[in-house]
């Protein structure tokens, strides 16, 4: 491990920004299972910040626009085929329960589950407002099969 990280619970949470952060919460952890960690209310209904929790792993979340430089830096994708420069990869225990649960709650599907030739099994969707994540088995920290 490098020197530089701090031997915390996760050294890497994700920052996303929604246009609809309220809604945005609400689907992350309907359709997906993500928990509320910490959610602090912004002005007119809007996200300040938000901490979601999946397993050990976290993202942190907020509405969009967001006031001084780093709304500028990082905002949602525009419309539903927006491009996005980062995908998220979610390790969960069973693909196809995880599928069905998301397709369920309003994921919109982009490639069905599937068995990977390095291992793993895995599904892309996008979520309610266009950010590209994949949900799968494949765990990098486990020895390959």
């Amino acid at each position: 491990m490098s020197e530089l990280a701090n031997n915390t619970r996760t050294t890497i949470m994700p920052g996303l920004r929604y246009r609809d952060a309220p809604a945005a919460i609400e689907f992350l952890c309907a359709a997906f299972g993500f928990d509320r960690h910490l959610v602090v209310p912004g002005e007119d209904d809007r996200i300040a910040h938000a901490q979601l929790t999946f397993g050990n792993g976290m993202i942190m979340l907020g509405s969009h626009p967001h006031d001084g430089p780093y709304g500028e830096w990082v905002q949602p994708p525009h419309g539903k085929n927006g491009v996005n420069t980062m995908g998220l990869y979610v390790v969960v225990t069973d693909v196809d329960t995880h599928y069905w649960r998301a397709k369920r709650g309003g994921a919109r599907i982009l490639m069905e589950p599937s068995d990977k030739p390095y291992g793993g099994r895995d599904y892309t969707c996008r979520d309610i407002e266009g950010h590209v994540w994949n949900f799968g088995t494949y765990d990098p920290w486990m020895p390959a099969p």
